[in-house]
């Protein structure tokens, strides 16, 4: 048996999306610029996709500007926030400890700029308290920027409550919903949110594409500079067949979103009810407050890479939260922010499913697990001083 368990990394391009895209690879494939027919043909497409992706988070069109995907989007995001509240003396920035990359990186950056960051605590479950957040809130705060579900442990963060915060206190807020657009029923409106990023390949679409929300009146950054493309804000063609595929495929998550969160939130109990079973192993983030798809287990005295290259053997696709960065074994930042020590971060999986996913699968994603967990304990050093004492198990 295979299984495709690794959909917060990617999902697999939609037949609905893949059929939509096509003719603008080969039929109407001019330059969205152009003024001659081929050229408005294209243009055409992008504009009645750019209206299908307000729709589906409750924008106006001009809010949405096309993007290469969510990193690019939250680093424009975050840039232009940052560039109003300079020019409003105005550098201080919230976020959280388990921000995806490319948020924590951009603000790094800003912190060489002059700018103050604070990173708030996330606590065990994985949750930001909106009453910590407000706290953090200077006369001199310009942003706040959290994610809407956390890629690596899925836990999904009181966003309405934050932004209702932030537009009390008169603050940008920005959030990553790369994994959370397509999967949950988003409203920019009644979740008060300013800037909003999003990527196409989390909910079928092609890789390559994503969006950034941006509320009328907030101006944004240019992060690449060149043609007049996206109102100014956004040079380079357009990724015509990108962006029409990406409007197919979130205009079908959103049709589907109930049935499919039903039945992927089935499927994901189950499988964290039956690794629950596995002795000394803990799940990471809140149990209920989390995406549909989304399992993260912690098993104490294994590594992490041992078990998903084992899993892989067996036709599993996993991931873990480990990762391997400049040749040095890390455990993963967002493990850590929970309070999982290194030694137990390093023996993490992440399974991300989708509704593809049968019960028969769900069976033998358990009990590979299962059998994968003990075969790597019986020979690891480690749980072995776990086991006689030596040390003390922390799970």
């Amino acid at each position: 048996m295979k299984i495709y368990a690794d959909n917060a990394a990617t999902t697999k391009l939609s037949d609905t999306a893949l059929k939509a895209m096509l003719p603008y690879f080969t039929e109407y494939y001019g330059n969205p610029s152009s003024l001659y027919e081929f050229g408005q043909e294209a243009r055409t497409a992008i504009e009645e996709a750019r209206e299908a992706v307000a729709l589906s988070i409750n924008a106006k069109t001009k809010e949405i500007t096309f993007t290469s995907g969510g990193s690019e989007a939250d680093n424009q995001a975050i840039l232009s926030a940052a560039a109003i509240g300079k020019r409003n003396g105005k550098t201080h920035i919230i976020s959280t400890a388990f921000e995806h990359h490319a948020v924590l990186h951009t603000l790094e950056k800003l912190e060489k700029e002059g700018f103050e960051v604070t990173l708030l605590d996330v606590h065990e479950n994985g949750i930001v308290l909106p009453e910590e957040l407000e706290a953090a809130i200077r006369p001199e705060t310009c942003l706040v920027t959290v994610m809407y579900a956390n890629n690596e442990i899925g836990t999904i963060q009181p966003i309405r409550e934050i932004g209702a915060i932030c537009k009390k206190h008169g603050v940008l807020f920005h959030t990553d919903a790369v994994q959370a657009v397509g999967h949950l029923k988003i409203d920019v409106e009644a979740d008060n949110i300013d800037l909003l990023s999003a990527s196409a390949h989390k909910f079928n679409g092609p890789k390559g594409t994503g969006f950034l929300y941006a509320r009328k009146g907030v101006l944004l950054k240019n992060v690449i500079e060149g043609g007049a493309q996206e109102r100014g804000k956004r040079a380079g063609t357009e990724n015509v067949p990108g962006i029409v595929g990406m409007a197919a495929a979130i205009k079908e998550a959103v049709a589907h979103i109930d049935e499919n969160a039903k039945k992927m939130t089935e499927m994901r109990d189950h499988l964290i009810d039956g690794l629950s079973k596995i002795p000394h192993s803990s799940l990471n983030g809140d149990a209920r407050r989390r995406l549909p798809g989304n399992i993260s287990f912690c098993f104490e005295g294994i590594e992490g890479e041992a078990l998903l290259l084992l899993l892989d053997d067996k036709g599993i696709a996993a991931s873990s939260g480990s990762a391997c960065t400049s040749g040095a074994l890390d455990p993963s930042h967002v493990l850590l922010a929970i309070g999982r020590v290194h030694d137990v971060a390093h023996g993490s999986l992440r399974l991300t499913i989708s509704p593809e996913l049968t019960e028969e699968g769900v069976s033998y994603i358990i009990d590979a697990v299962k059998s994968t967990v003990e075969y790597l304990r019986s020979f690891s050093p480690v749980w072995r001083d776990l086991e006689s004492g030596k040390l003390k198990h922390i799970l």
